[in-house]
């Protein structure tokens, strides 16, 4: 086949790649841990085995950010060695005369929902990974928006709470302070929640399950967070869906209720009134769905 897209997905855990065809499904992928120093050489390893010789119509990278899709550097949070790193120009180095292009991971991951996921048939939407943090992308009138840089859609930096806790942007009371799995369980943690010393939102989402008290509250305060972020970004955005996934989102209606919930009292006007809420289906793949979709 000569219409396979190189997708790479780049994130501060793990680097994925795949060959997409262009119905959105992948042919063949691999994964590795994102090592703790320079990890280009991963990068190029990863691309070169999946790769395997194939003819490729281009190269779509998601990356996590900040990303300057003008200058088509990345600036990974988790990644020291990477700020301002010209990824773009790098991978176009490795695969001469195709297409390559950037957007960020939030963007990618909605892009592969709206193509291939929970966003088939939607038109405008925002896309979310509740996770260890909260990221997010927009797709408007059925194209990815990336904004000015690349950056548009970052909801998990929306302030809910402005005398809320410090984020690691610098802000105050950003969702990911309230939704983002460690925040989530060191809340619960200083509300007196009795859990081992490595209890993680999955452990925190079992005790939910089973009924105890502060665990429950906790995800109905990530919900409600949630759901006050995409009632804002529905009102900027005329939206008609947001698509959830990500870690946290696992714990299904725990999290969904309260943000369903939340969206009845925030998002009001008569413009949103069929606004939607799903849970993510692609997984791990709607980043690399998204990211071949770039070149499409």
């Amino acid at each position: 086949m000569t219409d396979l897209v190189l997708a790479l997905d780049f994130g501060g855990t793990k680097i994925a790649v795949a060959l997409v065809d262009p119905t959105g499904n992948v042919v063949r992928s691999s994964r590795v841990p994102t090592p703790p120093a320079d990890p280009w050489d991963a990068v190029e390893s990863l691309l070169s085995s999946v790769v395997q010789g194939a003819t490729i119509a281009g190269v779509g990278i998601a990356s996590a950010g900040p990303v300057d899709t003008v200058a088509g550097t990345v600036s990974p949070i988790n990644v020291p060695s990477w700020q301002a790193f010209p990824l773009r120009s790098a991978v176009s180095s490795l695969f001469p005369g195709v297409p390559v292009e950037l957007a960020g991971d939030g963007v990618c991951m909605a892009l592969g929902e709206h193509r291939r996921g929970a966003g088939q048939g939607s038109k405008f939407m925002v896309g979310l990974v509740v996770s260890t943090g909260v990221g997010g992308g927009l797709v408007l009138n059925g194209h990815p928006f990336g904004g000015r840089t690349g950056n548009a859609g970052h909801i998990g930096h929306v302030v809910v709470d402005p005398d809320g806790p410090l984020c690691t942007c610098g802000g105050r009371g950003c969702v990911e302070t309230i939704a983002g799995g460690p925040r989530m369980v060191a809340w619960a943690r200083r509300a007196g929640w009795q859990a081992p010393d490595d209890a993680d939102a999955a452990v925190l989402a079992a005790a939910a399950l089973a009924g105890e008290e502060i665990p429950l509250e906790a995800f109905d305060r990530a919900g409600q967070a949630v759901g006050m972020a995409i009632a804002g970004a529905a009102a900027v955005c005329d939206l008609d869906l947001a698509v959830i996934g990500g870690g946290v989102a696992q714990a299904g209606e725990l999290l969904f209720e309260p943000v369903r919930r939340t969206l009845k009292t925030h998002a009001g006007l008569s413009y949103l009134e069929g606004l939607e809420v799903r849970a993510a289906e692609l997984g791990g793949e709607a980043g690399l769905v998204g990211a071949a979709a770039l070149i499409r």
